[in-house]
This record gives C-alpha cells, sequence and structure tokens, in this order.
C-alpha cells in the first residue's frame, strides 16, 4: 500500500523567517516553499547589463532599481519571489514590519530560461497583474536576440510587443528609455550547448 507524505505548509512569518538564514533563496507559493534554480552565466550578465544600463538612465528621475536580491510579495495570491530586475516609481512600500521584501514594482523584468520560461509568461504573469503600480512586464531570452514586452494601458489593457535581431532597440514605455539590444546582450555568447546551472 503506498502512503502518501503530506507535505508542510509554512505560514509567511516562518517562509520569512528561514529566508533570513538560507543559504539559498526560495519562492514561497501560498504555503509551500520552492528552492529557486541557479542561473547560467548568460543570465547573470543579462541581468548585470540591465541593471547597470538602466540604472544610470534612470539616474536623477524618480525610479529606483532592484535586482534579484531583493524579495517581492504578492498578497492577492501569496507568493513571495525575487525577480530578475524590478524598477519603483518614488518610495518603495514594504510589506509591514520588513525591510526585505517590497509590494509596488511598476516594471518586472525576467530573464527567461529553459526551466522557468512558461512558468514567467503565463502564470507568473497573472499574479504580476495584481499589482495595482504594475503596468510593464519585459522578458528577455537569453539565447537570442529577442525580448517580449507587455505594457498596460489606461483601460487596463495589456499590448504585446516583441523585438528581435541584434540591431533592435527596447523603449521601456513605463520608463520613456531605450535600451539597445547590443547592450542588453553584452558579452553574452549563445551557445546551444550551454546547460544552467543548478543550486
Amino acid at each position: 500500500m503506498l502512503v502518501q507524505t503530506k507535505e508542510k505548509f509554512y505560514t509567511p512569518d516562518e517562509y520569512r523567517e528561514l529566508e533570513e538564514t538560507a543559504e539559498f533563496r526560495n519562492e514561497y507559493r501560498d504555503g509551500e516553499i520552492v528552492k529557486m534554480s541557479g542561473g547560467s552565466i548568460n543570465h547573470s550578465r543579462i541581468i548585470r547589463n540591465l541593471s547597470r544600463v538602466l540604472g544610470n538612465l534612470l539616474e536623477g528621475q524618480p525610479y529606483e532599481l532592484f535586482h534579484n536580491d531583493l524579495r517581492l510579495w504578492i498578497p492577492r495570491y501569496r507568493r513571495g519571489t525575487y525577480p530578475d530586475v524590478m524598477v519603483i516609481e518614488g518610495e518603495p512600500v514594504f510589506t509591514e514590519g520588513r525591510s526585505d521584501e517590497i509590494l509596488n514594482p511598476m516594471l518586472i523584468v525576467e530573464v527567461l530560461s529553459k526551466s522557468t520560461k512558461d512558468f514567467d509568461r503565463e502564470d507568473k504573469f497573472r499574479f504580476y497583474r495584481s499589482i495595482p503600480e504594475f503596468c510593464e512586464y519585459v522578458l528577455v531570452n537569453q539565447s537570442e536576440f529577442l525580448v517580449a514586452q507587455y505594457i498596460k494601458t489606461e483601460s487596463n489593457e495589456w499590448l504585446f510587443r516583441e523585438y528581435e535581431g541584434e540591431t533592435a532597440t527596447v523603449s521601456f514605455a513605463s520608463l520613456g528609455v531605450p535600451m539597445s539590444m547590443s547592450e542588453i546582450y553584452a558579452k553574452v555568447v549563445f551557445e546551444s550547448s550551454e546547460t544552467e546551472v543548478q543550486q
């Protein structure tokens, strides 16, 4: 007879406490703690490029950029996650009593990996859309010059744009700044044999 092992249910506060001392980052999915997979060198390079160039472009403007070491909490879906890049307008709004978990990104960028690309495009995008301030979602492919962008209109509809090829320029609509593909993909080497490192 097979016996099904009952999975442990964690409260959000238990998850937050564990994250404070965790060796690796974990996502919280409505009671479940899920270890995040490691990224490839291309993944890291793209995040670095986005953070550096966008950070410089936003200098002196009322925006602040964070990358994947700051947690985002999504109250409606009871989710805690670490987007690759987030931009906040004005002051960050934190979960009550915390200084390591924000609630109000306007722009989120995710660098797609083979293991997460479907989740990032579908479920994660649905979760992000519950954030009132959220108005732009950018998905960067790490295997080719390809960027997908979703922009929220004043009528709460989402427009889709796609940028393809080395000479394209991505226009970050919510920020009013452009970034060329060559900047996004600086030092990225496309190799079909590249494998992601699991942590």
